[in-house]
């Protein structure tokens, strides 16, 4: 809409003169406010839009006169700011009072009328803004763009101002009695849903205007739904979701499950077509997620009546446990999600992590049982999405080796002395963790990270009891086989070797030596089943057991001719007594805290180089664990790369254990295991094409790698590449061959 060429009656004053003050500016803009305001531009003769413009023009960029010695450039600049400033604040007054007629009128109304007179009044009110802002166009270039650069954001463009004085004048009058506007509005759309007729264009203005109202101060151009998501949503969704319990509860009472089904989805068609038609898009969600309870799968007594009636059909059931299937699959991954957050996967908590899976595997388990009377399909569909949240989702990453570790870390928590953590029972507990563990790809990923758990356990003495750890070893052998379980049984074999061996060398010693320390133990363990390492540096025994270390060395070659014994100080364990304090305690250390702690026998002070030179520990791991014992305050290190001995140690216990695991050995564990997986997968994967071939004697290729990961999937999921490279390898030792001429055909080389 353009200003009329054609004349008119002249409505307004004369053209005030270019200095004219800010009265008497207005005062002829006022009328031609009026007129644009009420949607009358086009009984505006040209001339006098032009009149209009020319004016605030003048009164925006006149300049003051300008005395001699005066700073002409700042006092325009002055000048301006303080017109633009007076005029902006001019438009503020008048909106606030054009407003003030409407809020009058809309008191009295309620229901549709409220949403007729609010959207011709928004109507009116936006168009003649919009022409506004073209008339105030130097005003907004130069002053208000001015003041928004130097970050005065809450100044605004007419047409932008025009509709925050409408929410803060009009739009929030109305709301504050009793949300009077948006419940209007849901009441419109709930007669919709009732099967009324209603002005759906009406619904649509009213609720674009709240998208309309929100503004980003940082950003204009950007959509802002603040008012939208604060004022309409939030009620629009608890009204649907009411609306639809109310709705369902009914109608299940009255119609058959195959009904409510169809009703279900003409619903979630409906509430689509009303997004498209009047809401704003992203309501979707949110909404389509209320309609879909529906079909929540908490309801069981629906969800029986479901099975019943389906079941009677043929392949009936099998959209419901497909969508059975991606329920428990998205409550997994979800609720992995939610315990995730934000942080880093390498700090998930072993019990919360199992917890959490095994919260969406009894619930969903208890469905099955409950509504779809335990069903095989539906079983299937269970184990199926739960071997998939399982494996992966939020907190095992890109890695496959994280929820087998999670798991094997959280059962050797529940088999450690003093825990607290098996609910009810230790073995019912142990049943759970199982429940987890048949759902593993990577079982050989468990028992490897099982198998360096329980070595520590049974090396530090701190099993709940050897019952426990039998019976968990019978889980994962029913499970998995003899094989699997085979070492983790031979390593009890080797501890109960130990103690007849600890025995004899005691007895040994009192017949030979009468100062033989009884409190000594050794575990003499066999080098395959262990995974343990011996330090890669070197270690000086001190010479406070120097004695022990060489009768026990000679003592066991004189039994064991030709085995060779290598000492592991890094898993090691001692027990000294202070005699230098006036509480004697006993100090439980490491190996290397021992050899550390007996050189003040004969020091009160050494530095970082004198310790590593007297025990040959290397300076990293030495640094870790002098920290250890600093923090104890054992030793104090008040002098960089000094270390003294602490006369004034205290503790209110008289066992002090000082032996905490340092970071390069936790670091190195996860390592070492990753290492062995691969290893062993190269071993498994060999042995099982050997045994194949040699039953099949002559197999193709593809045959081959099929059979190869059937057999092995209950461990593991072998990689294609992974059976190829081992089929070459195979080929090289000899152990098979390739048949002539037919390069894709193996046969066996007895």
């Amino acid at each position: 809409m353009e200003p009329s060429t054609t004349s008119s009656a002249d409505r307004f004053a004369q053209i005030p003169f270019k200095t004219a003050d800010l009265e008497e500016t207005w005062a002829f803009l006022n009328p031609g406010v009026d007129h644009i305001m009420s949607n009358l531009l086009a009984s505006l003769t040209f001339a006098n839009y032009t009149n209009l413009y020319t004016v605030i023009y003048n009164y925006c960029s006149t300049k003051a006169p300008v005395g001699i010695g005066d700073n002409k450039s700042n006092d325009r600049s002055n000048r301006s700011i303080s017109a633009g400033r007076k005029l902006y604040q001019k438009i503020i007054e008048y909106f606030t009072t054009h407003v003030a007629s409407m809020k009058q009128t809309a008191i009295s109304l309620q229901g549709e009328e409220l949403l007729q007179y609010y959207a011709s009044e928004w109507l009116r009110y936006t168009t003649g803004a919009y022409y506004l802002n073209r008339l105030f166009s130097y005003l907004n270039r130069q002053w208000i763009e001015q003041q928004r650069c130097e970050w005065r954001k809450e100044m605004y463009p007419v047409y932008l101002l025009s509709l925050v004085q409408w929410k803060s004048q009009f739009f929030h009058f109305i709301q504050t009695d009793n949300q009077k506007l948006v419940n209007a509005v849901l009441r419109l759309i709930e007669r919709q849903r009732n099967g009324d007729m209603i002005d759906q264009g009406l619904v649509k203005k009213v609720v674009l205007s709240f998208v309309s109202l929100g503004l980003d101060n940082t950003d204009l151009n950007k959509e802002c739904l603040e008012v939208y998501k604060e004022h309409f949503e939030p009620p629009f969704i608890l009204a649907t979701e009411q609306y639809y319990k109310k709705e369902s509860e009914a109608f299940l009472a009255e119609n058959t499950i195959s009904d409510y089904l169809k009703k279900a989805e003409e619903r979630l068609r409906e509430e689509e077509d009303r997004v498209e038609r009047y809401l704003h898009t992203k309501t979707r969600k949110e909404l389509i997620q209320k309609c879909e309870e529906l079909l929540d799968f908490d309801q069981d007594e629906d969800l029986q009546r479901m099975y019943s009636l389906l079941s009677r059909i043929s392949d009936g059931l099998d959209p419901l446990r497909k969508r059975f299937e991606v329920h428990v699959k998205q409550a997994g991954l979800s609720a992995i999600s939610k315990l995730v957050g934000e942080g880093s996967t390498v700090d998930v908590d072993p019990k919360v992590y199992v917890d959490a899976l095994l919260d969406v595997h009894q619930k969903n388990s208890e469905t099955v049982t409950r509504s779809f009377r335990g069903e095989a399909g539906f079983v299937a569909s269970l184990d199926k999405s739960c071997k998939k949240f399982v494996n992966c989702n939020a907190a095992t990453g890109s890695s496959w080796t994280k929820s087998p570790e999670l798991l094997a870390k959280h059962a050797d928590i529940l088999l450690r002395k003093n825990n607290k953590m098996a609910e009810g029972d230790l073995e019912s507990t142990l049943n759970r963790v199982m429940v987890l563990f048949n759902y593993l790809e990577d079982k050989d990923v468990f028992r490897t990270f099982y198998t360096t758990k329980l070595s520590k356990r049974l090396i530090q003495g701190v099993s709940a009891s050897d019952e426990s750890e039998t019976s968990m070893i019978l889980k994962l052998k029913e499970a998995c086989g003899f094989e699997y379980t085979n070492e983790l049984q031979r390593m009890f074999t080797d501890m109960s070797l130990s103690k007849d061996l600890t025995d004899s060398f005691k007895k040994w010693m009192a017949q030979n030596h009468d100062d033989m320390d009884m409190t000594f133990t050794v575990m003499v363990l066999s080098t395959n089943l262990w995974p343990l390492h011996p330090p890669t540096h070197g270690f000086t025994i001190p010479i406070e057991i120097m004695p022990t270390y060489e009768r026990f060395t000679k003592y066991y070659q004189s039994r064991h001719s030709g085995r060779k014994l290598r000492w592991l100080w890094n898993h090691s364990k001692n027990e000294l007594q202070t005699t230098y304090l006036n509480q004697k305690y006993i100090l439980m250390t490491s190996a290397y805290q021992m050899a550390v702690l007996v050189q003040y026998n004969r020091n009160d002070t050494l530095s970082l180089d004198a310790l590593s030179a007297a025990t040959a520990i290397s300076k990293d791991i030495l640094s870790q664990v002098l920290a250890l014992l600093v923090k104890a305050k054992i030793l104090v290190n008040e002098e960089k790369g000094q270390y003294d001995l602490n006369p004034g140690f205290k503790s209110k216990k008289i066992r002090v254990n000082l032996n905490q695991p340092i970071k390069a050995e936790v670091k190195a564990e996860s390592s070492d295991v990753l290492k062995a997986v691969d290893e062993d997968r190269k071993y498994v994967i060999q042995t099982t094409i050997v045994r194949i071939m040699k039953a099949r004697k002559t197999m193709k290729n593809q045959a081959l790698i099929q059979e190869v990961i059937s057999q092995i999937s209950q461990r593991f999921v072998p990689k294609i590449p992974d059976i190829q490279k081992a089929v070459e390898t195979l080929l090289e030792k000899e152990y098979m061959e390739r048949v002539d001429g037919q390069k894709d055909t193996f046969t066996y080389v007895a």
